[in-house]
């Protein structure tokens, strides 16, 4: 599942919907799975990790965008996320 919709689906309860399954042949394609997965740290946070840290804010969904954009460091660790452009996973997969 891509990163967003797996965090926001995790949060609300509905990661096995057929959103969240299309969701994860996003997120291998994107290579997400590459550093996160659903329930273990791996090089990144565990989705359900990110699910529980932004669970109830409304904002959730774009933060996360724009985390995925934007990479960085020091939320979860030393470790950064690199930048993820639109031609690594687009606009429309992360609003999915």
């Amino acid at each position: 599942m891509k990163f967003v919709q797996i965090a926001c689906a995790l949060a609300l309860g509905v990661a096995a919907s057929s959103s969240a399954m299309a969701s994860e042949e996003i997120v291998k394609k994107a290579r997400c799975t590459a550093c996160h997965a659903v329930d273990q740290k791996r090089v990144g946070p565990a989705y359900k990790d990110v699910a529980a840290k932004y669970k109830g804010q409304p904002d959730a969904v774009n933060k996360l965008m724009a985390k995925v954009r934007a990479g960085g460091a020091g939320n979860w660790g030393d470790i950064p996320m690199m930048p993820n452009g639109p031609d690594k996973i687009s606009d429309a997969d992360l609003k999915l």
